[in-house]
């Protein structure tokens, strides 16, 4: 697998009104983006720190991943997102590499990426995301 950096990292949070301004208050940083991902259940928000983003995740219904996240262990960090270019090729070789895969194939992620996840039974307990920005 070919990893360029990390992309971001995906935080559990209950509410972005009540996280928001601990992140600009606090830590100086700007919300530059707050999108919501209708088909995963999820409002986002995200910083900039570097070539890194933070990414919050707010779950829009009880339902969302995230909300049950939150609900077994609290809001905190959810997943880490690594930055690769032919994500096709990246989902298959893992897969060769026996890494169990969330996605077979890519899908559609917020802030534009192209997005698959890893098992975290496979990966050392961490929820991993891949990450290609098509639009480069």
């Amino acid at each position: 697998m070919k990893v360029s950096h990390i992309e971001h990292l995906g935080i559990a949070v209950k509410s972005l009104d009540e996280a928001i301004p601990y992140w600009e208050n606090v830590l100086g940083l700007k919300c530059y983006k707050i999108e919501e991902v209708a088909d995963q259940k999820v409002k986002t928000a995200f910083f900039k720190i570097g070539e890194t983003k933070i990414e919050l995740l707010e779950p829009t219904c009880p339902e969302s991943k995230i909300a049950g996240f939150i609900e077994k262990r609290g809001i905190g960090i959810h997943h880490m997102a690594l930055a690769v270019e032919n994500i096709e090729e990246q989902l298959a070789d893992a897969a060769s590499k026996e890494i169990r895969l969330i996605d077979q194939t890519p899908r559609k992620g917020a802030d534009g990426m192209t997005i698959a996840f890893l098992h975290p039974k496979s990966t050392q307990g961490i929820l991993t995301e891949l990450c290609e920005n098509k639009n480069k």
